[in-house]
């Protein structure tokens, strides 16, 4: 496909989604990685929301919160790497603007409910721990489920209100995007929209929906490292904390590398640099959480072995 022919003055109605420009071999070895790395992140998310949906013992809201995590980690890694994986059997991905305005406005949006859920995950565990005699009459399912119900609500009237702003008037100039989903930068390149505008949408956006949840996380921290110093027995500080460190390790990865997509300014960073953040932030981390929440836990690993165990056992019937 013939690249340098795809920049014209006219109103894009397509996008060339350019993606890494590798050899084939290297093509072949990432496609390889990137959809054995896909498939095992949609078996353990779709394993988690399982064992919520079909065992008791993880009822509560903690596993909650956790089920919908997941759900978060499936929708964002399969608005991109099916597409991404797309663009590495040939030299890019040819994609309609309504498509890539959709990838758009499903990566914005699920990145943002993931920052909501483990605002409100540290939410609980700042009861749990802070407030632990009034946790069972607070943290109810109708709490829960309300709390859920505002981060999805919430996200989505902000996202598109961002995507409807970027759009409304079309793309104009050369239609090939040097990235490997359509992200907010190459967008805004070729709008036709006011930029100042957008940009002012942005910030706004950025900090009612990303910056105060993670000031959020932060505080709630700070009260339960403040809590746990306070119990009297080194059994008990690390009982209370071993509780938040699933928690806390997802936070500092998926933050971590939001930072390092969002905040670093792309012209500082080279093109292969960006489009390797994009890659470990939309394959690599929607695997990392159920794992990160799956080894610590003795709670998943106990209804996981309970579940393997009764089905081997239904299987051992069926063939006897």
């Amino acid at each position: 496909m013939n690249i340098t022919n795809r920049c014209t003055k006219a109103k894009i109605t397509e996008f060339l989604l350019h993606g890494f420009t590798c050899s084939v071999t290297m093509n072949v070895l990432l496609f390889s990685l990137c959809f054995g790395i896909y498939i095992v992140s949609l078996i353990v998310n779709f394993t988690i929301i399982g064992l919520y949906l079909g065992s008791q013992h993880l009822r509560s809201p903690m596993y909650f919160f956790l089920c919908h995590l997941s759900i978060t980690d499936i929708m964002l890694s399969t608005s991109v790497v099916p597409i991404f994986l797309s663009t590495l059997l040939g030299s890019g991905e040819t994609i309609s603007v309504s498509a890539c305005v959709t990838q758009f406005f499903c990566c914005s949006f699920f990145t943002g409910v993931e920052c909501f859920l483990l605002t409100v995950m540290s939410y609980d565990r700042y009861l749990a721990i802070c407030n632990p005699l009034h946790y069972v009459k607070i943290m109810t399912y109708k709490h829960c489920l309300c709390l859920v119900t505002w981060t999805w609500f919430l996200m989505f009237v902000g996202v598109l209100t961002l995507t409807i702003t970027i759009c409304h008037s079309g793309f104009f100039g050369c239609n090939i995007l040097d990235d490997i989903y359509c992200d907010y930068a190459p967008l805004l390149e070729i709008s036709c929209s006011d930029i100042f505008i957008v940009e002012i949408e942005k910030v706004i956006l950025n900090i009612f929906l990303t910056f105060l949840p993670f000031i959020c996380i932060i505080t709630s921290y700070i009260n339960i490292i403040i809590s746990i110093l306070r119990i009297s027995t080194s059994t008990g500080r690390q009982k209370a904390f071993s509780t938040c460190v699933s928690h806390l390790t997802v936070v500092c990865t998926y933050y971590g590398i939001l930072i390092a997509k969002y905040t670093v300014p792309s012209k500082s960073q080279s093109s292969f640099v960006n489009k390797v953040i994009s890659l470990v932030y939309t394959t690599v981390a929607p695997l990392l959480n159920p794992i990160i929440y799956s080894i610590r836990n003795q709670d998943v690993r106990k209804a996981l072995s309970k579940c393997i165990s009764l089905n081997l056992r239904m299987f051992d019937i069926h063939f006897l």
